[in-house]
């Protein structure tokens, strides 16, 4: 194989030499020889990936230098602007979706009710197809509760609540890191408790703090009936729609105010392993559950929030078209100036006998490495600025305004590959139609051209 070094050197030579001095040193009938020698199969050699390759490597032009590395920049930057995009969106529905999730489950089956309130009719705790859901694939926890509304009173001020009951069977999994002070309330089966945990919004509209007693007045029949409590934890999740209003606590009390039976609870909160399986586990739940129960998912208790989520996919979206077309019209600009700058390359390569397809492929192939580089650049500086916001929280957000008090982020590594692929995709399909330049070109013209 070393043996024939020389004659790709010297096909190298064609490429990035004077066209007087290839002309002069070189028969015709020889240069034809080398090009259809390195094509045959005795020395199997992808011609315009070599040409390329020198093309890329040797490039000594002071004129189209700088193009390229404007279209390197070019390129990296608008990768990064949707890999950054795509993961600061998917990040924000994440802690948006599973903030709503926290509150309320992902599918809740309560009494079958023409309006719903804050005070549904009791059920059974033992319900017979509680097992059957339970061993369904994709259900991940089955836990009761039970709501009622309420008012806290201080010496100041008055505020309307919820108080949502909860049993032993509660996952504390969402409120892990979002207590901020204290801990969790302590519920068994055999005794009630006194313990809640409140709202840092609520505490300090209300000037309470941990371990301040709580005073709450329910409404039973035609009674008003009042319960003391004591705020054993303080969260904050950034979504004042139920910060403001949620406090978390013993089922028990809402059994006695509601007088209901000891086995009875408000409804069930489903909890699944996959969100995107929200819909089909909606419906298997539907099926499963008796003709007096309803099944509903929480897309379709807070349609709100989760159509608000999805109309940011537009704004994205977008980005991406914007990105990519920028990224596009600069490639197609670096080519036609790659083009123009060898244009006597072209012409004594095309005065060897070669193809206009093929040297289409090799300015193709040397766009291409403009474009994987500017890729990775764009792809490093995506991954760098994410850890350093996922690790370090760089950049903040009001949490008043945006529900986090740091700009979030998602990676999902399918999302990133489809980015990627389709960014070099559109990229080199935008690239055909100005290299079909090359075939306007004429050889005789073209060795002239200086």
């Amino acid at each position: 194989m070393y043996k024939h070094l020389p004659f790709i050197k010297l096909l190298f030579k064609l490429t990035s030499s004077p066209t007087h001095q290839l002309t002069n040193s070189l028969p015709h009938q020889f240069t034809l020889q080398i090009y259809y020698f390195c094509n045959s199969k005795l020395f199997p050699l992808n011609t315009e990936l070599f040409i390329a390759n020198r093309m890329v490597a040797r490039t000594k032009s002071n004129f189209s230098r700088p193009i390229v590395v404007i279209a390197i920049i070019s390129i990296a930057l608008g990768l990064s602007v949707m890999f950054l995009s795509i993961a600061i969106l998917s990040g924000f529905q994440k802690e948006i979706r599973e903030k709503v999730i926290g509150f309320g489950g992902h599918i809740q089956v309560i009494r079958f009710e023409e309006n719903q309130s804050f005070e549904p009719k009791p059920i059974n705790k033992e319900q017979e197809f509680l097992p059957a859901l339970q061993d369904l694939e994709g259900i991940r926890h089955i836990q009761v509760f039970a709501t009622k509304a309420g008012i806290i009173k201080t010496e100041d001020q008055i505020q309307g609540i919820v108080l949502k009951g909860i049993g032993s069977d509660y996952d504390w999994s969402f409120f892990q890191n979002k207590i901020k002070e204290g801990r969790s309330v302590r519920v068994t089966d055999t005794s009630r408790s006194d313990e809640v945990i409140i709202s840092r919004k609520l505490c300090n509209l209300l000037n309470l703090k941990l371990d301040d007693d709580l005073r709450v007045y329910f409404v039973s029949g035609n009674h008003v009936l009042g319960r003391k409590f004591t705020i054993v934890g303080i969260f904050e999740t950034g979504l004042e729609e139920f910060d403001n209003i949620y406090i978390l606590g013993d089922i028990h009390h809402i059994r006695r105010l509601n007088k209901w039976e000891p086995g009875e609870v408000g409804g069930f909160e489903i909890l699944i392993d996959d969100f995107n399986d929200i819909d089909r586990m909606g419906k298997e739940v539907y099926r499963s559950i008796g003709f007096d129960l309803d099944a509903s998912t929480i897309k379709q208790l807070y349609p709100q929030i989760f159509d608000w989520l999805s109309l940011q996919d537009i704004n994205v979206m977008i980005i991406l078209i914007l990105m990519i077309l920028v990224a596009g019209i600069t490639m197609i600009s670096t080519l036609l100036i790659l083009i123009l700058e060898r244009t006597n390359t072209i012409g004594v390569l095309k005065a060897m006998g070669m193809k206009n397809s093929s040297i289409r492929k090799v300015f193709l192939y040397q766009s291409v490495f403009i474009i994987g580089l500017g890729i990775l650049i764009g792809n490093l500086f995506g991954f760098g600025f994410c850890f350093l916001q996922i690790r370090y929280g760089l950049v903040t957000l009001p949490q008043e305004s945006y529900y986090m008090s740091v700009v979030p982020i998602h990676l999902n590594g399918l999302n990133i590959l489809l980015l990627n692929l389709g960014t070099i995709l559109v990229c080199y399909l935008m690239l055909l139609i100005p290299s079909m330049i090359i075939s306007r070109i004429s050889p005789i013209k073209a060795i002239r051209f200086s």
